[in-house]
């Protein structure tokens, strides 16, 4: 889906931040702020047609001039890291979709942050703000190596409120040792690979729900339907109309057929950009950004790959 840019930035620098890693410094081209941003946003990037992506910012959010985000070169990229690292240079426009924020500083007296190699890009920004606000927080920070691991020189400023594991001299991380058992008014954040969020959700599981942030940059994996998908309406309580959503196609697919647009920007469920309030009808969800709590309310929708249970599921649009 196309979208309309928010505004056209150009890259003002480029550096090397850790093996495979580069980070991004971009300004508007027209020489405007931008908009003010809060640690745990993303900003969604026009990479190409139909190329669109989305990185954590992990500059300064009191630096209304400049925003920087860093990227990974992924070895079996879709096309998005590649480019970034392959392609753009400095000199070179970006048009920003948009920028959000879903993975926001909660309140809370102890901050437990958990990072996974470039899932360190939004915590880096949180546990500056958390330093200058006063906050008590703890970061356990860990990567295949040392030279894979960005941003170390930075956070080394910090002391020992950084515990950096690189596996290749620590083994995995100690999760149940660094998180313990469930406090109160403690929150533990988590970004980084599936298989790190999964093992923080799993010691985390008798944890009250919102004692736990985590941000995913890659879909889980989800069970195929039984017997495939089948079609099913949606009504529009606010318009009346009544969309047909073929076995094919999504929720948002079909209503942009018939001139509704629903903002969306990942297309695989983990950014939130899509999130639609639920009228009437049971959602089949499919995305990796509710958590179970809100998925069991059956009261929100991520219209770019979750479907419905019931023939017909009424959203608030």
């Amino acid at each position: 889906m196309t979208m309309q840019a928010e505004f056209q930035t150009v890259i003002r620098a480029i550096d090397e931040e850790a093996r495979g890693v580069k980070s991004f410094s971009l300004e508007r081209v027209d020489g405007a702020d931008f908009p003010h941003w809060t640690p745990g946003a993303h900003i969604d990037i026009a990479l190409g047609e139909g190329l669109n992506r989305q990185y954590s910012l992990c500059g300064d959010p009191e630096d209304h001039r400049r925003l920087r985000f860093a990227v990974l070169r992924e070895e079996q990229s879709r096309g998005g890291s590649s480019m970034l690292h392959d392609t753009v240079g400095v000199g070179d426009t970006l048009p920003v979709l948009s920028l959000r924020n879903n993975f926001p500083l909660v309140d809370a007296d102890l901050y437990l942050m958990i990072a996974g190699g470039i899932g360190i890009t939004p915590i880096l920004a949180m546990v500056r703000e958390l330093e200058a606000r006063g906050k008590d927080w703890l970061l356990l920070y860990g990567g295949r190596s040392r030279a894979s691991m960005a941003f170390l020189e930075e956070l080394g400023t910090f002391g020992d409120k950084v515990v950096v594991c690189p596996q290749d001299e620590s083994g995995l991380l100690d999760i149940a040792g660094f998180l313990g058992t469930d406090q109160v008014r403690t929150v533990a954040y988590c970004c980084g690979p599936e298989a790190l969020i999964t093992a923080v959700e799993a010691h985390c599981s008798d944890w009250p729900e919102d004692s736990l942030q985590i941000e995913r940059f890659h879909p889980r994996e989800q069970e195929a339907a039984a017997g495939g998908d089948t079609g099913f309406e949606v009504e529009l309580r606010k318009s009346g109309k009544v969309v047909t959503v073929a076995p094919d196609v999504s929720i948002a697919e079909a209503l942009e057929d018939v001139g509704v647009v629903i903002p969306r920007s990942c297309n695989e469920g983990t950014c939130g950009t899509c999130i639609t309030k639920v009228v009437e009808g049971i959602p089949d969800h499919r995305d990796s950004f509710l958590r179970p709590k809100k998925r069991a309310e059956n009261k929100r929708i991520m219209v770019c790959c979750s479907r419905s249970l019931t023939p017909r599921i009424v959203l608030d649009v």
